[in-house]
C-alpha cells in the first residue's frame, strides 16, 4: 500500500467519514483584504509581493489560478491526519484515491473528481465588472465553466467595506455595440463598462446566483462563495472606483492564444439574454429557505436553510444548532463545512470557531463530511447555554435540492 493510500484510510478511519481540513489561504495580486476572515492582522501579507491574502479556499482540490510563481498547492485543501498537522494529504488524493468511498457513486461516476469548492471572499473594496465562462468557452483553454453563488453571512460583516454593493449583467436596453466599444476602449483609461450595468445593495443573510457567462463587479461585503470547481474568469473593466488599474493581461485571461485581440471572442463569452434580463433581481436573488417548517425544527433544537439553491451543480445550506440541544443531521450527498459561530462537537470532532487564525495554524473549524456518514446522520452536540453553533454546509449535487 503506498503512503498516500495509507494516509487517506488512516484520516477517514479515524473521523468517522468526516476528514478535517487544514485552513487554505489565497492572495489574490489585484485586490486589497478587508480583513474579516479571521487571519491574524500580522498575516494577511505574509505572500509578499504575491499579494494582500483576502480569500480563504473550503474543500478545494481546484488550483488557484494567481500566475507566474504560483505555488503548485495553492488554493488546494489539505487533509490533517494527525493533531499536530506533521502529517497531512491534499483532499484531492483522497478523493482520487478512494473515490466513490469518499464522494458517493453518482458523483464519482459523472466527475471523477470533486467538482466544487467554496471560499470567503473579503476585499476591502469592489472588483472589477468581470465574468466566468461557460462551458464551451472554458473547454477551449481545458477547464470548466463556473457558475457560483454569494451569501453575506452576519457573522463575517462587523463593517461594509468601501462600496456594499455589486453591479450585475447590463442595462435590459444595452446593445452589444456598446458593450464592444467599452472593450475596445479598455487600454484608453477608464472604459465605462459600469454606466451600463445597475448596482444592486447588498443584505447581509441573504445571498445571488451567478451563472456563468453573467457580468459581475462583486462590492465590498465579507462573502461565501460556493462554486464549480473551476477558476476561469476575464475582467472586462478597465479602471475601478477607487482608481485602481487593470491589467490588459486580465482582460484576456482564459482566452485562447488564437483569438487574443479579437473583442468579438469576448462580446460572445457574455451571455446576452440573462445580463440584459429586466427581471435579474426576480430571478438571481435568494433569500434563506428553511428545509422544514421552523417551529418543527426549532422544537428539536436546530435550524437548518437553505442560502444557495437556484443552480443545479452547487448549492449551501446554513444549520444553526441551538444552545444546549444534540442533535443528529442526515443529508443525502457529501459536503464541506465552515463553522462561523459556537463550539461543540461535530461527530467525532471538535468544532469551534476561532476568533483569531496565523497564516499556517491548524483549526477546528473546517470538515468534509463523506457520503456515507452524511446519509448516516451527523451528531452535533452545542453545549453552550447562550451560543449558537452555526455551520455553512456546500455541497456538490444535492438530490435534496428543488431548483427555486
Amino acid at each position: 500500500m503506498s503512503d498516500h493510500k495509507r494516509l487517506a484510510e488512516q484520516a477517514l478511519e479515524q473521523g468517522g467519514g468526516i476528514l478535517r481540513l487544514a485552513p487554505t489561504w489565497v492572495p489574490r495580486a489585484f485586490c486589497r483584504p478587508g480583513k474579516r476572515i479571521k487571519l491574524h492582522p500580522d498575516d494577511y501579507f505574509v505572500l509578499g509581493q504575491r499579494g494582500g491574502i483576502d480569500e480563504r479556499w473550503f474543500s478545494s482540490t481546484t488550483w488557484a489560478e494567481n500566475g507566474p510563481g504560483t505555488p503548485e498547492d495553492e488554493g488546494l485543501s489539505y487533509v490533517v491526519v494527525d493533531e499536530e498537522g506533521k502529517e497531512k494529504i491534499l483532499l484531492r488524493d483522497v478523493v482520487d484515491l478512494l473515490g466513490a468511498e469518499v464522494i458517493g457513486e453518482t458523483l464519482w461516476n459523472k466527475y471523477h473528481r470533486w467538482a466544487m469548492f467554496s471560499k470567503f471572499f473579503d476585499n476591502a473594496g469592489p472588483l472589477p465588472h468581470h465574468i466566468h465562462h461557460r462551458d464551451q468557452h472554458a473547454a477551449r483553454v481545458g477547464a470548466s465553466g463556473k457558475p457560483e453563488m454569494y451569501f453575506f453571512p452576519s457573522q463575517l460583516n462587523n463593517h461594509g467595506g468601501e462600496f456594499p454593493f455589486t453591479f450585475f449583467g447590463f442595462n435590459p436596453e444595452t446593445t452589444k455595440e456598446e458593450v464592444l466599444e467599452s472593450l475596445k476602449a479598455f487600454t484608453k483609461g477608464d472604459n465605462s463598462i459600469l454606466s451600463l450595468a445597475m448596482a444592486y445593495k447588498l443584505d447581509l443573510d441573504t445571498g445571488w446566483d451567478v451563472p456563468p457567462g453573467v457580468m459581475h463587479a462583486p462590492g465590498s461585503l465579507c462573502t461565501y462563495e460556493p462554486q464549480f470547481a473551476s477558476d476561469v474568469y476575464a475582467m472586462y473593466q478597465s479602471v475601478l472606483l477607487n482608481g485602481q488599474i487593470v491589467g490588459e493581461d486580465l482582460l484576456w485571461k482564459n482566452t485562447p492564444k488564437e483569438e487574443i485581440g479579437n473583442y468579438e471572442y469576448l462580446l460572445d463569452v457574455i451571455d446576452w439574454e440573462v445580463n440584459v434580463d429586466p427581471n435579474f433581481h426576480k430571478n438571481r436573488f435568494m433569500k434563506p429557505l428553511p428545509v422544514k417548517p421552523m417551529e418543527e425544527m426549532k422544537a428539536e433544537g436546530y435550524i437548518e436553510e437553505w442560502i444557495c439553491y437556484k443552480c443545479p451543480t452547487v448549492s449551501a445550506k446554513r444549520l444553526t444548532v441551538l444552545p444546549g440541544h444534540t442533535v443528529t443531521i442526515k443529508d443525502s450527498a457529501p459536503y464541506g463545512l465552515i463553522c462561523l459561530e459556537g463550539h461543540g462537537t461535530f461527530g467525532k470532532w471538535q468544532i469551534e470557531s476561532p476568533a483569531l487564525i496565523h497564516y499556517g495554524e491548524l483549526t477546528h473549524d473546517e470538515y468534509f463530511v463523506t457520503e456515507k456518514a452524511a446519509r448516516e446522520g451527523v451528531t452535533i452536540t452545542n453545549p453552550s447555554t447562550t451560543d449558537p453553533i452555526v455551520i455553512l454546509k456546500h455541497f456538490s449535487e444535492n438530490p435534496d435540492l428543488i431548483i427555486k
